[in-house]
């Protein structure tokens, strides 16, 4: 079976408040020994993104039941920490190995977790350097297997703390965060100021993007949301005081959370009323939700029938429906071909960074190269499911070449005369025309601008017409 390693984009969890998670990260200092439970469901959190290679988003959906049993405040605190982590992986990893003379054990992964939370705590949330310290300290001593790495733990992190200040004042986060084989190929494709631009976009706090289920209400909205409209018509909330499902307009299903760029692709097919459109890898149903909410008549297929309860929540809550078919892209064949199709392809996922930045060191080279093959043989399965003169849009949010331009153009090449690019014009996307590319395909970056709004996610999308005969 064809698997989607494809990181999904709106988040079921609301974001973490940081209001709350300085006020558990004192509370925790003045109580000894309260901030442990936070602290330790972090340290698990990090140690099953980074030792056993979950998306953060799994994880924390698999440890919902952990994280209800804490407090608010706990709960935001454990986010904060363990998020804080991951976007700040290269300069911690850098800056512990200063003073870990020694490789740790491969088994001794409770440890890494806690030497990089708690170094997540030390150097970027101003956390009381004792308090961390002797939690973490706390934590090494409570499982048998790393007791004896207790003393380990608290001198590193005592020396760590030593020298915060300069340390970091040394560090280049724009390079230290970024592996060595994205590094060489984003330099190679967008040049040393361009993929510097990209990671200080990365290590920015991303804002909330809404799309609206009635784009004709956008300016009602903004104003009960305190929110900006974006030329693109997304709604965006740069920093949102509640969690999501308590915003008005959540429980109603007049919005769901989106992207900027993530809403992009699914505006190419232009007017979509009446027709049939397949969305290819739906889940979790941003774009299904775009094309329905048009007029469109749905078809969305992915392969997982567990992302399918998502998408079938979102589109109950939203009031819009489609037809839903769980099974494998390469091996379904249609009643009937389509109108129109949008493949959101498998990918890197590496222009999702600001949001999650497990993928830059989760993602190899090799996995790579593996989803450019699937990628392809996506693209001949969807042009099969196409009508002649049909229409579809390939994307991926990924910020290599190799998955977007380099693939699209291998595929008109090997497909001549059977299909053909339609290039994009600078009206359909206002606020955003310099992300059109000179061939006329669309290139979002995460430093880019819509209109005055900075920062979005690293999108590529081409859109294809098949011949008519």
């Amino acid at each position: 079976m064809t698997t989607r390693p494809k990181s999904a984009h709106p988040r079921r969890r609301a974001r973490a408040s940081v209001m709350h998670a300085r006020a558990a990260a004192s509370a925790s200092a003045r109580q000894p020994g309260a901030g442990l439970p936070p602290r330790r469901l972090a340290a698990r959190l990090w140690e099953q993104v980074m030792e056993e290679g979950q998306m953060l988003d799994v994880a924390l959906a698999r440890a919902d039941a952990a994280l209800s049993r804490l407090p608010r405040q706990d709960r935001a605190l454990t986010e904060r920490i363990v998020r804080t982590a991951l976007k700040h992986h290269g300069q911690i990893r850098a800056a512990l190995s200063r003073f870990i003379t020694r490789p740790l054990p491969r088994k001794a992964g409770w440890v890494r977790a806690l030497l990089h939370t708690a170094a997540a705590q030390i150097l970027f949330m101003r956390t009381p350097d004792h308090a961390v310290i002797d939690l973490a300290v706390t934590l090494a001593r409570a499982r048998p297997a790393t007791r004896h790495l207790a003393g380990l733990v608290n001198a590193v992190l005592r020396r760590l703390a030593g020298v915060r200040d300069s340390l970091l004042a040394e560090q280049d986060p724009a390079r230290l965060n970024l592996p060595d084989w994205l590094h060489t190929i984003w330099t190679r494709a967008w040049g040393s100021q361009g993929t510097r631009a990209i990671m200080q976009a990365v290590m920015e706090e991303p804002p909330l993007d809404l799309t609206l289920k009635d784009p004709e209400s956008a300016e009602e909205w903004a104003a009960r949301l305190n929110a900006t409209v974006l030329p693109t018509g997304t709604l965006r909330i740069p920093h949102p005081e509640s969690p999501v499902p308590a915003l008005p307009g959540f429980a109603e299903g007049a919005w769901w959370v989106q992207d900027a760029a993530a809403a992009l692709p699914a505006r190419l097919f232009g007017d979509v009323r009446g027709r049939t459109v397949l969305d290819l890898c739906a889940a979790p149903g941003g774009k299904t939700a775009q094309l329905a909410a048009a007029g469109a008549k749905v078809t969305a297929l992915d392969i997982s029938e567990k992302r399918l309860e998502r998408l079938r929540e979102n589109l109950s809550r939203l009031d819009l429906s489609a037809e839903i078919v769980c099974a494998d892209a390469l091996r379904w064949t249609p009643p009937l071909p389509f109108d129109a199709i949008l493949l959101d392809a498998p990918c890197t996922a590496t222009g999702t960074a600001r949001r999650h930045p497990e993928v830059l060191w989760l993602k190899t080279l090799k996995q790579q190269q593996e989803l450019v093959t699937l990628q392809r043989r996506m693209l001949n399965a969807a042009l099969a499911m196409l009508k002649p003169g049909g229409m579809l849009v390939y994307c991926v949010c990924s910020l290599q070449p190799e998955e977007g331009e380099e693939q699209i153009a291998r595929f008109l090449a090997e497909h001549k005369g059977d299909v053909s690019l339609q290039p994009i014009n600078p009206d359909e996307l206002p606020g955003i025309e310099h992300a059109i590319t000179e061939e006329g395909t669309l290139r979002t970056l995460p430093h880019y601008r819509i209109g005055s709004a900075h920062t979005m996610d690293g999108f590529f999308a081409a859109r294809l017409v098949k011949a008519a005969s």
